[in-house]
């Protein structure tokens, strides 16, 4: 069992703040959804391939690996363009309440991919409880339902990409390299789906202010935090990094509320049903043994 120390507890806290900071930046950048990710993952893969080669560790694999790898990143990229357009239509505090769901869908997904696993009935309960707090911020911010639906749409490719990406974190490749390769597949996507969502291939250049973020967001949030994280991965438990994780939308609609004001501030039935969805996630593993006891 990893050993965890004060030290190790505050690299994960601060991991987590990293990723809960990134719906913020998404409205401070001042460029579309597909092309703050285009220039996310652009410097992102350039970060990581500098880390790889920093660290004595060589790209080339096989092409099968690469082609996983890459296709991994594409769900990544899917995500993280449904995360920002999200945000975009309703707020970051909106966006973020719906991301936690994400281990909803990993648990009823993951069976359906590892043929070894089954659903269990602490899942479906949680499952049904979730579903009536997303139900409650439905009915008391209606008027952002349609970005609380993108990003429930971007928690299911979340859900995806985790699935997916745990298997290949198990493998013999190192992180630096998976990083560089998923970074790639998520450049992709959002390269081949810009002419859908904007006129022409080519992203525009962000101003002064958001260049100075979109690098806030590259180096620090995506490639500095997962860095981070694989690292103290190593040393603490899988149960203490679901419950940190799950930390995310709590910083980042504090974080919100503080950037923004009063234009983050939401109805009372809004909280209660972040909180629930919050919260379940969080016990889910005293939920589980209760009801499988």
């Amino acid at each position: 069992m990893p050993r965890t120390d004060t030290r190790d507890y505050l690299q994960l806290h601060l991991v987590v703040l990293a990723w809960g900071l990134t719906a913020i930046l998404g409205k401070l950048i001042l460029l579309s959804p597909v092309d703050v990710v285009l220039w996310r993952t652009l410097l992102a893969t350039l970060g990581f391939v500098v880390i790889t080669r920093l660290l004595g560790h060589r790209l080339s694999i096989s092409i099968r690996t690469a082609a996983a790898m890459l296709g991994v990143g594409i769900l990544l990229g899917l995500h993280w363009i449904l995360f920002f357009w999200s945000a975009r239509l309703a707020t970051a505090s909106v966006c973020l309440a719906a991301m936690p769901t994400a281990m909803l869908w990993c648990t009823l997904i993951e069976p359906l991919i590892d043929g070894t696993r089954r659903w269990r009935l602490s899942e479906l309960v949680v499952g049904m409880i979730m579903v009536g707090a997303v139900w409650l911020i439905y009915e008391f911010e209606f008027r952002y339902w349609l970005g609380f639906s993108v990003s429930i749409a971007s928690a299911v490719f979340a859900a995806f990409f985790a699935t997916f990406s745990k298997q290949q974190v198990a493998g013999a490749a190192h992180w630096s390299v998976i990083g560089a390769y998923q970074m790639t597949g998520a450049f992709i996507a959002a390269l081949l789906c810009r002419p859908f969502l904007e006129q022409g291939l080519l992203p525009m250049l962000p101003d002064a202010a958001s260049a100075f973020w979109v690098i806030v967001l590259a180096l620090i949030c995506t490639v500095a935090a997962y860095a981070g994280f694989m690292d103290v991965l190593r040393r603490v438990s899988v149960f203490t990094v679901n419950v940190v994780y799950n930390m995310e939308p709590v910083y980042g609609i504090l974080l919100a509320a503080l950037v923004f004001g009063q234009a983050e501030f939401m109805s009372g039935g809004f909280y209660i049903g972040a909180a629930i969805i919050i919260a379940i996630v969080l016990t889910l593993p005293w939920i589980r043994r209760w009801v499988e006891k």
